[in-house]
C-alpha cells in the first residue's frame, strides 16, 4: 500500500474520476482562456507548473521531452524557458591559392617598401624632361613659323598648260619645242632624244615622255654595227649658244665637231662604236615661256625602271655671265627611276638643287642640294606636285607642301663667297687667278636672270649621278666605253623596264609659270 502524502485528497489523485477532470478543467479555464469548456471532452493533458497532479503510481507518464513543450502561445505564470542558444559560427573556408604564390616566393608588397630616393629623382626628372622639350619644341615650332619667308609679290601668269588641247602643246606656236640631240647633252647620257611620238605624245589630257630602245626602230644588229645614223630634225643650232659658233683662234667659226657629235653616230663593230641603245624626249620652253622671279608649279608622276633620270629643271635663257655653269642652274625636281632597294636614292626620293660656279670644273652644288624622300613610298606611285618659289632673296623647292622642302636657299651673301673657292686654278698650262664672274651683281646673282622650264627622262650617264658600285651598276662612268657597256647589259636592266606606258612614262598633269607683275 502506497501512504498518500499528507494535505492530499485521494480521488483528486486519480486522473480517471469526473472531479479530477472539472478540477483540471477548472484550473486550466482560470489560467488558460484557450482550454475546452466544462461540457466538452477533455482536453489533451497539459503540465501545468504544479508536478504533483503526476506524483501518483497510477498516473499516465509523459515523456520529458513532449511535457516540456507548452501547448500554449501565452506563458504560464512561474514558467521560465531556457535561454535560446546563441547562431552556430560557420566555419571558415580556407582562400584559394595562387600556384604563383609559394612559401619561397611569397607576394611582394612594393607599397610597403622603402622609396628609392634615385627611383624618386629618376621619375621626376623623365617628366621634367619631357616638359622641357615640350616647352623648347614650342618654341622652335613658333620661330620656325615667324621666320618663313614668303613671296609677297603679285604674281602674273606666264604659262597655263593642262594638255587639254594637243595642238597647243607642240609646232611652231606650240608651247613645248622637242630638243633633238645624240651627244649626251654634257653628262655623259646613253639615250638619243628625238620628236617622235614613241617618246613624247599627249593623251587623256596628260603628256607622257616614254623611253624606248633603239633596236625597236633599226634593229638590234645596227645599233652594233654598219650603221650610220644621223637623227632626224636635229636642233643643235637652235639650243647651243651663237646657233652653235664658237671663238677659235681669234675668229668666230661654226663648232663643227660638237655638231656631228649632236646630230650623227657610226656603229662599227671593230672600233666599238655604237648608236645610243635608247630613245627618249627632253622638252623646252626656251620660245615660249620664261621667268625671272616667280613661282613654277608643276604635277607629275615619275616614271618606274632602273637607271632612268627623270628631270625638271631650268636653265639661263641669255647665259649673262658665260657658259655652264657660269650662269646657273635650277633643278627643281630629279629622281632615278631604281626601285627603294637602291641604296643611292631610288625612286622613293626627289632632290632640288642649283648649279652654279666660276669655271667649268667648279660647280657649288655641293652647297646648294636637299632631297625628301617618302622612306616606303616611291614617287612613281601617283602624281605629285613639285613647286619653285624665286625672289631676289630666297628661292625654295618643295613637294606638296612646305613642310616638304627639297631646298630652301637664303641669298644672304654673295655666291662666290658662298662657293669658298681656291684663290688660283689651272688653265691648262699655268696657274691663273680665279675671277669672280659675279663680281658686279647681287647677293642673287647668277640667279637673277631669265630662266627657260625643261622636262626630259635621261637613261644612264657618267657624271656620277648614278654612283659607282650602287645597285649592279652594269657600267663604270671612266671606263674605255661606258655606253657599250651599258648595251651589252640589256638584258639585265631592260626587264625592270614597265610594258606599259604608264608605269615607265613620265606623266605631266599641268605645268604653270607666274612671274613677278
Amino acid at each position: 500500500m502506497t501512504e498518500a502524502k499528507e494535505g492530499t485528497n485521494n480521488n483528486e489523485l486519480r486522473p480517471g474520476t469526473a472531479q479530477t477532470s472539472r478540477s483540471l478543467k477548472s484550473q486550466a479555464s482560470s489560467t488558460d482562456p484557450f482550454a475546452s469548456p466544462l461540457s466538452s471532452r477533455p482536453s489533451s493533458i497539459r503540465r501545468t507548473g504544479d508536478s504533483s497532479l503526476f506524483s501518483s503510481s497510477n498516473s499516465i507518464p509523459i515523456p520529458d521531452p513532449i511535457s516540456a513543450v507548452p501547448r500554449s502561445i501565452l506563458n504560464v505564470p512561474g514558467q521560465r524557458f531556457p535561454p535560446p542558444k546563441p547562431p552556430t559560427p560557420k566555419p571558415k573556408t580556407s582562400r584559394m591559392r595562387s600556384h604563383l604564390i609559394t612559401e619561397k616566393n611569397p607576394m611582394l608588397k612594393p607599397w610597403n617598401d622603402k622609396k628609392n630616393p634615385r627611383a624618386i629623382f629618376a621619375y621626376y626628372l623623365t617628366y621634367a624632361v619631357i616638359a622641357v622639350g615640350a616647352i623648347l619644341g614650342s618654341i622652335q615650332t613658333y620661330f620656325g613659323y615667324r621666320n618663313v619667308v614668303l613671296d609677297k609679290h603679285p604674281l602674273c601668269i606666264v604659262l597655263d598648260q593642262d594638255f587639254s588641247n594637243p595642238d597647243t602643246v607642240f609646232g611652231p606656236d606650240g608651247t613645248f619645242m622637242r630638243e633633238v640631240n645624240m651627244d649626251g647633252f654634257g653628262n655623259g647620257e646613253f639615250e638619243m632624244t628625238t620628236t617622235s611620238t614613241n617618246n613624247s605624245f599627249v593623251k587623256d589630257g596628260m603628256l607622257y615622255i616614254v623611253p624606248t630602245l633603239t633596236s625597236d626602230s633599226i634593229g638590234r644588229d645596227a645599233v652594233y654595227d654598219g650603221t650610220v645614223f644621223n637623227i632626224t630634225g636635229c636642233t643643235f643650232n637652235e639650243t647651243r649658244p651663237d646657233s652653235g659658233h664658237i671663238w677659235k683662234d681669234g675668229q668666230r667659226v661654226f663648232d663643227w665637231d660638237s655638231y656631228y657629235r649632236s646630230c650623227s653616230k657610226v656603229s662599227n663593230i671593230t672600233s666599238g662604236s655604237i648608236i645610243n641603245p635608247a630613245q627618249s624626249a627632253r622638252l623646252n620652253t626656251k620660245h615660249s615661256a620664261s621667268i625671272r622671279y616667280g613661282r613654277v608649279e608643276i604635277r607629275a608622276k615619275m616614271p618606274t625602271g632602273d637607271w632612268m633620270w627623270p628631270a625638271m629643271w631650268m636653265l639661263p635663257r641669255d647665259e649673262v655671265y658665260g657658259t655652264w655653269p657660269l650662269s646657273g642652274e635650277i633643278d627643281i625636281v630629279e629622281s632615278r627611276g631604281n626601285d627603294i632597294r637602291y641604296t643611292a636614292h631610288g625612286s622613293n626620293f626627289v632632290q632640288g638643287s642649283l648649279n652654279w660656279g666660276p669655271a667649268y670644273n667648279l660647280n657649288g652644288i655641293s652647297k646648294s642640294y636637299s632631297w625628301w624622300t617618302e622612306r616606303r613610298r616611291s614617287f612613281s606611285d601617283g602624281f605629285r606636285t613639285y613647286v619653285l618659289e624665286w625672289t631676289d632673296s630666297f628661292l625654295r623647292i618643295y613637294v606638296d607642301t612646305r613642310l616638304h622642302t627639297l631646298l630652301d636657299m637664303r641669298f644672304n651673301k654673295p655666291f662666290f663667297q658662298r662657293g669658298d673657292f681656291p684663290q688660283v686654278v689651272f688653265n691648262g698650262s699655268d696657274l691663273v687667278a680665279l675671277q669672280n664672274p659675279w663680281i658686279n651683281g647681287t647677293n642673287a646673282t647668277p640667279f637673277d636672270q631669265e630662266f627657260y622650264l625643261i622636262l626630259n627622262v635621261a637613261v644612264g650617264s657618267t657624271n656620277g649621278w648614278f654612283p659607282e658600285g650602287q645597285g649592279n651598276k652594269p657600267w663604270l662612268d671612266r671606263s674605255e666605253n661606258p655606253l657599250r657597256d651599258f648595251a651589252n647589259a640589256q638584258s639585265k636592266w631592260y626587264p625592270t623596264w614597265p610594258t606599259s606606258v604608264e608605269d615607265r612614262a613620265m606623266i605631266i598633269d599641268y605645268v604653270k609659270m607666274w612671274k613677278h607683275c
